[in-house]
């Protein structure tokens, strides 16, 4: 009689406290490691949207619809869920073992803008947090997740110099400088639930030989979404006899509110490992409760403490308002060739199509400098025929992507980019046999704008995503 060697709540214990140390590393170490970033577009709307999807998908142009996989989360979809990895013997309804992922990422961004009208280019680079994700099935054909995850990420600042003109006389009297910077973002946390409505084994058109399953999901998410905005503008007048106190106008706005979103997927075999998934998900357009602070006051700057105010010319706090953030939808398919261990590999491609309604966007009642939007995200995924050869067992992504932005500053900014992604697995120990680690690397390169707009953006990002699983809730038994 041979004992089977599965996770003991001890082993658990110890993968729990090194998944606690590697998120406090994580948080504590990679979020201010760079902070040049520095976007004039981002002043508009809610600011400049980060990401929206995993990093898997990114490496497939953002495919998110129809995509799954049992040891990822598609956070985007909540129907997927469903495709958690739960074991088929259940006792009284209650999850006897399953696969838990907990999947966190970050990206590193180099920005480069360029002014149509000189040579100069100003270029930032950055690391910020990504998205931290923990999928767990309750059942069979049922999974649960909540996570954490930026929206949009508010960061510029403007330096102008001019000299100012005597409108009597026509002369120069003094100089000034105005600096106009912004900070801030939105958030997310969220929990959602996904689930099968039918599934049913499809057969050929023989009726003798089983291709596969057909199953329905769907899926809801609801959270919180949170963030700030803090705009300020800080002007200096310098003259030869006068001084001047340096004035500030800034305002800062805190907002929140709950967030709901909704998703359905299709499966449907078309023939021996192969089948159609088709994807939706979306959200309608929501209100969030904003308070906000403004501020009118002079200053000094001191070398030792910074900004020192001198006095407060007006100080309005907690004025209450509305946020009026637009609804979207995002729809699309994905083909997909499942492999056969040692014999054949898989792969897949789908295509997602995006439209987000931001010409319903309000701030305090006032329109912004922003319209909607939509995006077509294609990509695909190769797996090679598995073998000794480490190469063999990765997956290859790639995808392209394009659309206008929804921030129009004058003429509308065109998006276009493209990806490439790699799923590296870690190999398999002995203490650990049914822990699975995947490392999910995503290259991209994208330009917003082009000589025709005030400025334009080029983009690349490097993201870096951990995907750990394990069985959870095992107990000791013997064969």
């Amino acid at each position: 009689m041979q004992l089977v060697k599965l996770i003991t709540p001890k082993r658990i214990n110890t993968l729990r406290a090194k998944l606690t140390a590697f998120l406090i590393l994580f948080f504590t170490a990679f979020q201010p490691v760079f902070s040049q970033d520095n976007s004039p577009y981002s002043r508009y709307g809610i600011g400049d949207l980060v990401p929206p999807t995993s990093i898997n998908s990114r490496g497939m142009g953002g495919l998110s619809a129809a995509y799954n996989e049992p040891l990822t989360i598609n956070f985007n979809n909540p129907a997927s869920f469903s495709y958690f990895q739960a074991d088929k013997e259940l006792k009284s309804n209650k999850l006897k073992s399953g696969r838990a992922i907990l999947d966190v990422g970050i990206n590193f961004e180099n920005r480069t803008l360029k002014d149509p009208a000189f040579a100069e280019r100003f270029t930032a680079s950055n690391a910020l947090f990504s998205y931290v994700q923990v999928g767990v099935p309750l059942k069979q054909n049922w999974g649960l997740s909540f996570g954490l995850r930026p929206i949009s990420r508010i960061s510029y600042k403007i330096r102008r110099r001019e000299l100012l003109i005597d409108p009597n006389t026509s002369q120069p009297i003094d100089s000034a400088e105005t600096l106009f910077s912004g900070t801030g973002g939105s958030y997310l946390a969220s929990m959602g639930t996904g689930f099968s409505l039918f599934k049913r084994l499809k057969k050929d058109k023989s009726g003798k030989n089983i291709i596969g399953e057909e199953k329905l999901s769907v899926g809801f998410t609801a959270g919180y979404l949170f963030g700030e905005k803090d705009y300020s503008t800080k002007r200096t007048l310098f003259n030869d006899t006068v001084e001047y106190n340096q004035a500030n106008y800034e305002s800062i706005t805190n907002f929140g509110n709950l967030n709901f979103t909704a998703g359905i997927q299709y499966r449907v075999p078309l023939k021996k490992n192969l089948a159609l998934t088709l994807g939706a998900y979306g959200a309608w357009g929501q209100s969030v409760n904003a308070s906000q602070d403004i501020l009118r006051e002079t200053f000094v700057f001191d070398a030792s403490v910074g900004e020192v105010r001198l006095d407060s010319v007006s100080e309005i706090r907690n004025v209450k308002g509305k946020i009026n953030l637009p609804s979207s939808l995002t729809a699309g398919f994905v083909l997909q060739k499942y492999g056969v261990p040692n014999k054949e590999g898989g792969w897949l491609v789908g295509v997602d199509f995006v439209q987000q309604n931001w010409d319903n966007y309000r701030f305090y009642g006032q329109v912004d400098s922003v319209r909607s939007k939509w995006e077509i995200r294609v990509g695909g995924q190769i797996n090679p025929i598995p073998k000794r050869n480490y190469f063999s067992n990765i997956s290859y992504r790639f995808g392209f992507f394009m659309g206008p932005d929804y921030i129009k500053v004058g003429k509308k900014l065109n998006q276009i980019g493209g990806s490439f992604g790699l799923g590296l697995p870690l190999a398999i120990t002995r203490q650990a046999p049914n822990q699975a680690t995947l490392i999910n690397l995503a290259f991209e390169y994208g330009k917003r704008g082009n000589n025709s707009n005030i400025l334009s953006e080029s983009l690349f990002r490097v993201s870096v995503g951990f995907s750990l699983s394990d069985f959870w809730f095992i107990k000791r038994k013997y064969d």
